[in-house]
Order: C-alpha cells, then structure tokens, then sequence
C-alpha cells in the first residue's frame, strides 16, 4: 500500500485510480478508447515506428549496449552436429539494457523527493528484486488513438539541439492537423532528431530538442495516456538552470504517464497521416524498469 504520510504540493494524479494503483495514466484507455481508435484504420498499411537493435544501436556510456549471441547455427551442423530426421535449427541470445533504442520507461524508472507516482516510496525498488511497485509488468498494452505532432513540418526544418518545444509549438502543430487531444491519446513527437543522428560517429546524448516542463505540464493535464518522441529522452538537453529532468518528473512521477523514446517517426511522416490506430505493448519483465518495443500505427 502506498503511504500516504507524504504530500505532494505540486498538480499531480495521485490516487485518481484509487491508492493501489500502478497502471497511472493508461487508465484513460478503456474501450471505448480502443473502439474509437480502430475506427481510423483506412488503408490497413502498418508502419513499424521501432528502430533495428543491434551492438550499433547508440547508447549513453553508463550503459552497456547490446550484445547478440548464437547458440546454435549452420556452423554446428556443418562440425558434424546431428541432424535428426534431417532437422536442423537455430538459436540465440541477447543481453541489452532495457532502456536501449525504441522503448518505454516505466512508471518505477524516474522520481524524485524519496516518492514514486501514486506516493509509492522509493524503498520498493532493490537491486535484489526489482520493483515491487509500479515495474514495466503493471503497465496495460496500448491500443488507442495515436496523435503525431510534426514539430519539424511547423519549424520548417529539423530542430537543433537544446532547442525548446513550447506549449504553443504543441497547440500549434495540433491547429495545423485539425485536431484536439483527447482523454487516452498517445501523443507522438517529431522533431527529426533521431535522423539527423544517424550518421553520427559518437552520439552526444547530453544535449537535444525536446519539451520543456510546461509542455509536459500541459500535455499531462490532458489527460493523455502515453507521450513519445523521436529522441532520447523526450524533453529538451540540457535542462532549464536550476532542474534537473523536469518533464520525467512531472510526466512519470506526478502524472503516470510513460515516455516513449528513440521512436524511428520518419515513415509515419511521409503518410501525411496525423492521426491514427496506435498499438504497443511492453515485453512484461517482472519488476523491470523499462522495455524495448516496436510501436505500430495502423492506418
């Protein structure tokens, strides 16, 4: 059970889902939400929105990047290995961090003042264990509207690093497209960051464009149930003087709501298409912190 000793002074949806809540945000999808949502399928096309994952695939140093091993493969068989019935097969395992290329943090990966969302304490995580609280596997799968807002199409030009996407730049691009965000959206943005890195020897994962605290603010008052980006961590690198990732803190900690980050968006762009069936669901490791997974929007 949460403690409820603490009080949390700044907007937050703390125990909008009742104290024992660990889905935060994503209760906004119901179905009527995913009803809605399968309504905009059009033309049946399925854009992946993931990027490939291999030992390229960029990490920041503190991370271990992914290391990919075969257990078994033509090499065995032609060493003389049996092959009963004349079958033959292949296999493989991978070691990555959960937090690599395109993937979802989880309510129990930021927090700040000793609490996690819904006032959970910090103590409910151990290297040991895991999270007891609030672990990837408590998130629900997505199914619902998906919203892409092109930052890059309203700029008029990819955005540079430590540029800053302001509440109007979101209300802009949502005019431009005609629509409004409603209640259980997953809310994507383009900033064309993730291209213009692509052939970057080193990549500096310090400094980007991204939203700044009001827009994830804003965002999160919309009551919309997952927000995503097309670069490392959604909100803008370096932070404002005197903040310390501010849009993790008021997104994950306060709000419920998961980022997703590394989104490959360069497809979907090239659509036309603002508004789409959006699908997503974590791989459920118990008491993870976060997981790799490939987004689709569905048009």
């Amino acid at each position: 059970m949460s403690d409820d000793t603490f009080h949390n002074d700044r907007p937050n949806a703390w125990g909008c889902w009742g104290p024992e809540d660990e889905a935060g945000a994503m209760n906004h999808i119901g179905p009527e939400q995913v009803k809605r949502a399968a309504g905009l399928v059009r033309t049946g096309e399925v854009v992946r929105l993931a990027q490939l994952l291999s030992h390229r695939t960029p990490v920041p140093r503190h991370r271990a990047g992914l290391q990919h091993f075969m257990g078994r493969d033509g090499g065995d068989y032609a060493a003389g290995a049996k092959r009963p019935g004349g079958f033959q097969f292949a296999e493989d395992t991978v070691v990555m961090p959960l937090h690599i290329g395109t993937h979802i943090d989880a309510l129990c990966h930021a927090w700040c003042d000793s609490r996690l969302f819904n006032n959970y304490r910090e103590d409910s995580l151990r290297s040991t264990s895991g999270a007891t609280r609030l672990g990837v596997e408590k998130m629900p799968p997505a199914v619902t509207r998906g919203v892409l807002l092109d930052v890059v199409a309203h700029r008029g030009r990819p955005l540079e690093a430590g540029e800053v996407i302001s509440r109007a730049d979101l209300e802009a691009c949502l005019s431009a497209a005609g629509l409004q965000l409603e209640p259980g959206d997953a809310v994507l943005l383009h900033t064309g960051w993730l291209a213009t890195q692509a052939d970057v020897a080193e990549v500096d994962f310090n400094t980007e464009p991204g939203i700044d605290h009001a827009a994830g603010l804003w965002l999160a008052q919309q009551d919309v149930a997952l927000i995503g980006a097309d670069n490392y961590a959604v909100e803008v690198l370096p932070f404002a003087p005197g903040t310390v990732f501010p849009v993790h803190q008021c997104v994950i900690r306060d709000f419920g709501i998961p980022l997703l980050e590394g989104l490959q968006l360069e497809p979907l762009v090239r659509t036309g298409r603002h508004e789409f069936l959006f699908v997503a669901a974590a791989l459920p490791i118990v008491g993870a912190t976060g997981s790799p997974l490939t987004p689709l929007a569905i048009l």
